[in-house]
């Protein structure tokens, strides 16, 4: 049985050394410019230089997006781009334009992924895409799995499926609304997710939803369920959505998807109720299997239903630990005092409880009952061995 590649994303650097660490074999990155999280992307050359460096440290991969749908003037720079692209050692980069395509292919030798933008659904377009010299085809998010079984059969290059995150209302991202109304172009990397907005539903005069707001809004993708489907039809890579998502977000939900994937591969008893609660501690919208089992219904849309809750589970951050004494340097993420039962989120073993007893402050060295003040550097006893990146949060006592 094939294993497919575990494919994460990364909006910093921190959060690329967190999903490396955590069980992803590959992430995507967005660099400063040709990027559809261009505004949001931390990653310049020297970083996206760094990153390669450090995944590749690994054996693992960085996939770097230049997935704008330009206008002429948005090409400026493009091939000096590239160029640099492929001096810093990228893996590949992922493409929506025919003519960053072309451009990449005539300039440098770089491997081209097409991205979730060209709205491949069928196996005629992969054929005429894989003779233009793309080596992978990430795949609409619009099929089922029985249409993306028919399309890994005929295939002649790698396919890559998303498996979790958000979800664009739009056909395949394809949106106009931020455009109309912001003036940000969703195709060119401004998009203002106004399709999450509240908004008020009129016929003629007459105000239809009198209770409460409307949405438009699809619930965010989980395919928990589905993943041994996925890893049976021989999907190449399973991707994760989130460059925008919290660090704590990106560990959980890598280690789950790395657990699940290594289990269903190794023929092990694979346990979906323990995968599914470990989703549950990282989401903050309500999530649904997508087009995964077909045309979607109501119930795969948030309309009126809101459900952006961030958690407050995730409280800090391991950054060093004494191996004699077990005295941890934590950095403080979220509200926590002395006596809260925690647990440690590592990825080198299954989640562990503990209660934190005395706190000190690590600049002043004095003790705190409570850790309020964010990014607070604080140390005191975690009675196990633990890593740098390893995570703290909350537990449910039974």
């Amino acid at each position: 049985m094939r294993k497919p590649e575990l494919l994460a994303p990364a909006g910093d650097l921190e959060k690329l050394k967190i999903a490396l660490l955590y069980g992803a074999d590959a992430v995507f990155i967005g660099g400063k410019q040709f990027s559809l999280r261009a505004r949001a992307s931390n990653f310049d050359l020297e970083t996206i230089e760094a990153a390669c460096r450090f995944a590749h440290r690994l054996n693992k991969k960085v996939y770097v997006t230049t997935n704008i749908i330009p206008q002429s003037g948005d090409l400026d720079g493009l091939i000096t781009y590239l160029k640099a692209l492929e001096k810093a050692n990228v893996d590949a980069i992922i493409c929506a334009s025919a003519a960053i395509i072309d451009i990449a292919s005539t300039h440098t030798n770089l491997e081209i992924h097409l991205s979730t933008q060209q709205s491949t659904t069928n196996s005629q377009a992969i054929q005429f895409w894989a003779d233009q010299g793309i080596k992978r085809i990430v795949l609409a998010r619009e099929l089922n799995l029985d249409e993306i079984r028919m399309i890994q059969n005929a295939s002649p290059i790698d396919i890559e499926v998303f498996i979790h995150g958000g979800m664009c209302v739009s056909y395949s991202g394809k949106c106009t609304l931020s455009n109309n109304m912001t003036d940000r172009d969703a195709n060119r990397g401004g998009c203002a997710h106004s399709c999450r907005w509240d908004y008020d539903i009129f016929e003629d005069d007459k105000q239809l939803n009198t209770c409460m707001s409307f949405s438009m809004s699809s619930k965010d993708l989980q395919t928990v369920r589905h993943i041994s489907d996925l890893v049976d039809i021989g999907v190449a890579s399973l991707k994760i959505e989130g460059r925008m998502k919290s660090v704590h977000y990106i560990a959980t939900v890598v280690k789950t998807y790395r657990k699940l994937i290594d289990d269903i591969c190794d023929d092990l008893e694979v346990d979906l109720p323990k995968y599914l609660l470990e989703i549950k501690k990282a989401e903050n919208r309500l999530t649904s299997h997508g087009f995964m089992q077909g045309m979607t219904t109501v119930n795969e849309q948030l309309y009126n239903l809101r459900s952006e809750q961030p958690t407050q589970a995730f409280v800090g951050i391991v950054h060093a630990q004494n191996d004699q004494t077990f005295e941890t340097v934590v950095e403080q993420r979220n509200y926590f005092e002395a006596g809260d039962l925690l647990e440690v989120l590592s990825p080198n073993f299954e989640p562990v409880s503990f209660v934190v007893e005395a706190i000190k402050d690590v600049e002043t060295d004095t003790e705190v009952d409570v850790a309020r003040h964010p990014k607070q550097m604080l140390k005191f006893i975690i009675p196990m061995p633990l890593q740098p990146y390893d995570m703290l949060r909350k537990a449910k006592r039974k």
